[in-house]
C-alpha cells in the first residue's frame, strides 16, 4: 500500500528516530575526523545539536505541523555546537519554514523544503566547500528534484530512492575535498546527515525502532548511592524552581513576549508562562534565580516570588505550587549600561585568568575539547549589560555558533572577531582601544587576531596520513594555522619544530601556554633552549592549564 503524505505525528516520530540514530553512531562520526586529534567531536557536535531539538520536541502534546517544525527549528538552533552542529541547524531551519506552513507534507511539499534547506544552509556559510554535509545536503535535493519530475508520488519509493543517492554523494566526497581522501574518509559531517536520514527512514517504513533517550529518563522509585544520598537529586540539570508573578508595565506586545520566553528557555527547562488578571505567572527549573528575575523586572514589578532547591529537595520538582516562604531579593542591582563589553571562550584556568586580565567580561568554557553551544553564546551574551559586545570564539569550529547567536540577538549590538586560536583572542582584546570607533576597533582586533602564528601540541589518536606526513597512533603532532607541522615519537623535538617552522625574520616574541599535563621542569627546560635558539626573540612562559594540547605556542 503506498502513502503519499507525512502528517505531524509520524514526522515528529522520524525526527526523533533520526537523533537517536545519530547519537548511536557518534562516536564512529566522531572518529571520521580527518585530524586524529584526541578531540575530534563531529558526531558529539550534530549528536548534541539535535538532541537540543530533541527535547524540545519531546515535550510537546499531540503538537500540529507547526508547532513540530518550530520546536525542530528553535531547539536545533539555540542547541547548535560547532560547524556541522551549525550547518545541521541551518538545514533544518531551512526545512521547516517550508514544512510548517502545511498539515502534511508529500512530495512536492518536501522537495520544496530540501530546496530551502541546501540554500539556507549554504548561506549560513562564508566559503562553502564541496565534499561536506552541504555537498550531501545538494545530493538529497537533486534526487528529490528529478524523481519529482519524474512524477514519483509514493513517498516510500521516493525516501529511498533519495537517500540511496545521498549515499552515493557521501562517497564520493572524498574526490571533492583532497584532504579526505589523504587521511582515507568520507565527510564525518555528510556521513552524520546520513545517520539522520536513515533513522528517520527507518521509522516511516515502518521499522521497530527505539526513539527514546534513556540516560535522560528518571525512574519513578529513587535511587541511594552507598552514602544514602539521592540519585535523581545528583542527577537534576537544573537545581532551583523559580516561580513568581509579573505585574506588567503594559500590555506586552506578540514579539515581546516570545522574547522573554525564548530567554526562559534557553536558561532552563520546564517553562510556563500563564496570563492571570492581565499580568503573567512565570514557572521555570534554573541554575540561576537571580538572572531570571532580573529578566523579569524589565517587564514590571515582580510579586509572589517562589525559589526552591530542587537537590535539596527533589519533591519539589513535580510541584505546582510554591512553598510559603519569604519572598527573597533579588541577587545584585543590574550593573550600569557601558560602551562595549567583551565574550571570550577559553579552557584551562590559566588562560581564562587572562582573559579576565585583559577585560573580557565573561568566559564561555569550552573551545577544542567542549565546542559551546549558540544557547550557551546567548546566555552570556545576556550576562553583559553593554550596547556593543565583541566575542571572540578562539577556535575555528565556534565561529559559526557565534554568528548564529548574533543573528539571533535584537536587543545588542553583537560583533563576532573571527578569532581561531587562544593567542588570535588575546592579541584582539590586547588590540582594543577604548576611546575607538566600534568599526575601528572591530578592523584593529581582526587585524591583531590575523598577525598571530599560533602552534598547537597534541597526539594522535590514529594512524594517518595528512598534509604528506605519516602518522602513527600515539605520536606527537606539531598543528599550525594551515596543517600539521612536525610529527613525531618526541613530545619536545616536535615542539622544537613546529617553533622552526612559525619563526621568520619578523619574528619578535613566542609565547607558551603551558598545559595542564606538563611539568615545570619540562617547560623550563624547553624555554631555555629556545632562549639559546632564538637569541634576538623575547621567549615568554604562560601557565594556560588546557588540557589535551601539551603546548599552544603563538609567534608574533
Amino acid at each position: 500500500m503506498s502513502t503519499n503524505t507525512i502528517d505531524s505525528k509520524l514526522l515528529a516520530k522520524m525526527f526523533m528516530a533520526g537523533a537517536c540514530n545519530l547519537e548511536k553512531k557518534k562516536d564512529y562520526i566522531n572518529e571520521l575526523n580527518v585530524f586524529p586529534v584526541p578531540d575530534g567531536d563531529t558526531g558529539t557536535n550534530m549528536t548534541m545539536t539535535i538532541m537540543s531539538a530533541y527535547k524540545e520536541l519531546n515535550n510537546l502534546e499531540d503538537p500540529d505541523m507547526r508547532a513540530v517544525c518550530k520546536a525542530i527549528s528553535s531547539g536545533s538552533l539555540r542547541g547548535a555546537r560547532g560547524n556541522s552542529g551549525v550547518i545541521l541547524s541551518q538545514l533544518i531551519r531551512g526545512f521547516t519554514k517550508v514544512a510548517s506552513e502545511y498539515k502534511e507534507l508529500d512530495v512536492n511539499i518536501i522537495t520544496d523544503a530540501c530546496k530551502n534547506s541546501v540554500a539556507t544552509a549554504y548561506k549560513a556559510v562564508m566559503k562553502p566547500k564541496e565534499g561536506t554535509i552541504l555537498t550531501v545536503a545538494s545530493g538529497v535535493y537533486d534526487k528529490a528534484e528529478e524523481l519529482r519530475k519524474a512524477g514519483v508520488t509514493d513517498l516510500s519509493e521516493y525516501l529511498e530512492q533519495v537517500i540511496a543517492y545521498a549515499d552515493e554523494v557521501l562517497l564520493k566526497t572524498p574526490d571533492l575535498l583532497p584532504v579526505l581522501k589523504q587521511a582515507g574518509v568520507v565527510d564525518s559531517g555528510g556521513q552524520g546527515l546520513m545517520e539522520v536520514l536513515h533513522g528517520a527512514l527507518d521509522i516511516f517504513l515502518g521499522k521497530d525502532v527505539d526513539i527514546t533517550v534513556t540516560p535522560s529518563k528518571a525512574g519513578k522509585a529513587e535511587k541511594k548511592d552507598n552514602a544514602g544520598e539521592s540519585l535523581v537529586a545528583k542527577d537534576i540539570k537544573y537545581g532551583y524552581k523559580v516561580e513568581f508573578v509579573i505585574i506588567l508595565n503594559k500590555a506586552l506586545v506578540v514579539k515581546t513576549e516570545q522574547d522573554f520566553k525564548n530567554f526562559l528557555e534557553a536558561m532552563g527547562d520546564s517553562v510556563v508562562m500563564m496570563p492571570s488578571d492581565g499580568n503573567i505567572k512565570v514557572h521555570i527549573h534554573t541554575n540561576d534565580p537571580g538572572l531570571i528575575l532580573q529578566r523579569g523586572l524589565k517587564l514590571g514589578m515582580l510579586n509572589e516570588i517562589s525559589i526552591d532547591n530542587l537537590k535539596l529537595d527533589p519533591a519539589s520538582k513535580s510541584s505546582g505550587e510554591p512553598k510559603a516562604a519569604p519572598a527573597p531579593e533579588v541577587k545584585e542591582e543590574p550593573k550600569e549600561l557601558k560602551e562595549f563589553g567583551f565574550i571570550a571562550v577559553s579552557v584551562g584556568d590559566g588562560m581564562s585568568d587572562i582573559f579576565k586580565s585583559i577585560g573580557a567580561d565573561t568566559i564561555i568554557e569550552g573551545g577544542q575539547t567542549m565546542n559551546p553551544s549558540t544557547e550557551d553564546m546567548m546566555n552570556a551574551i545576556d550576562k553583559v549589560n553593554a550596547k556593543h559586545i565583541f566575542i571572540l570564539p578562539n577556535n575555528k569550529n565556534i565561529i559559526m555558533a557565534a554568528n548564529q547567536a548574533r543573528d539571533l540577538t535584537e536587543d545588542k549590538d553583537i560583533i563576532v572577531i573571527p578569532t581561531k586560536t587562544v593567542p588570535q583572542g588575546i592579541s584582539a582584546m590586547i588590540n582594543f582601544m577604548p576611546d575607538s570607533s566600534v568599526e575601528d576597533n572591530t578592523d584593529n582586533m581582526t587585524e591583531g587576531a590575523n598577525n598571530v602564528k599560533t602552534g598547537q601540541v597534541t597526539y594522535a589518536v590514529r594512524d594517518t596520513e595528512i598534509d604528506n606526513k605519516v602518522i602513527q597512533k600515539d605520536d606527537y603532532m606539531g598543528i599550525g594555522d594551515k596543517g600539521i607541522l612536525s610529527v613525531g615519537r618526541d613530545r619536545d623535538t616536535v615542539t622544537k619544530e613546529m617553533i622552526a617552522e612559525m619563526v621568520d625574520d619578523d619574528a619578535s616574541v613566542i609565547t607558551i601556554y603551558v598545559g595542564s599535563d606538563v611539568e615545570e621542569k619540562d617547560y623550563e627546560a624547553l624555554k631555555s633552549e629556545l632562549e639559546d635558539t632564538y637569541e634576538d626573540i623575547e621567549v615568554e612562559i604562560q601557565l594556560g592549564g588546557q588540557p589535551i594540547y601539551y603546548y599552544i605556542v603563538s609567534v608574533e
